[in-house]
């Protein structure tokens, strides 16, 4: 019997840690930004210069590139100054997933006042941003103001509907008890 609830034990602190694990990376995005919202809208190619296609072809390629090398910074190694500095001198902070990734990196240094300040800046660029929504029920939650991480998750259903992944770390994340420590 001893050994039966040992193997109980194990077991379910194997399926907490996966589940940790897990959480986290429901929380960590995407690598790839998503395009920018007046690329989304309107489809079209708005030059027929080559030499004009070639360099925002680079432009667009060395952004990606700053991007990945932020998000390795904030996901891989916890090295939250640094992925900001690289996510403000892309000279793109008016795009959502840099905004919500900076807001992110200062809610991961404990500023939550300039982390609120970034995740607004990323709703205004995207209303529909998932996972700004998301990461900001989170910072909500981290406040105390479960309330409005409920608000955040409803938001969040209604753009992806329950079954995605931002929806499910929100929703997870909400039925642990008040006070408990969030691992994302």
């Amino acid at each position: 019997m001893k050994s039966c609830n040992r193997l109980g034990v194990l077991t379910a602190a194997l399926l907490f840690t996966l589940s940790l694990g897990l959480g986290s990376v429901l929380a960590a995005g995407d690598p790839e930004p998503s395009p920018p919202r007046s690329d989304v809208k309107s489809g079209k190619k708005k030059s027929g210069d080559k030499k004009e296609d070639k360099d925002k072809k680079k432009f667009e390629e060395q952004f990606l590139d700053g991007y990945r090398a932020a998000y390795t910074a904030i996901y891989d190694r916890h090295d939250y100054p640094g992925a900001i500095s690289r996510l403000k001198a892309l000279g793109r902070d008016d795009r959502a997933d840099v905004a919500n990734l900076i807001g992110y990196a200062y809610r991961k240094l404990g500023d939550y006042k300039v982390s609120q300040v970034w995740y607004e800046r990323a709703l205004k660029a995207d209303p529909a941003h998932v996972r700004t929504w998301q990461y900001y029920g989170l910072w909500q939650l981290e406040q105390g103001n479960r309330e409005q991480a409920q608000h955040h998750l409803a938001r969040i259903g209604s753009l992806c509907g329950t079954d995605c992944a931002e929806y499910r770390s929100l929703a997870d994340a909400l039925d642990k008890a008040p006070g408990t420590a969030l691992v994302y």
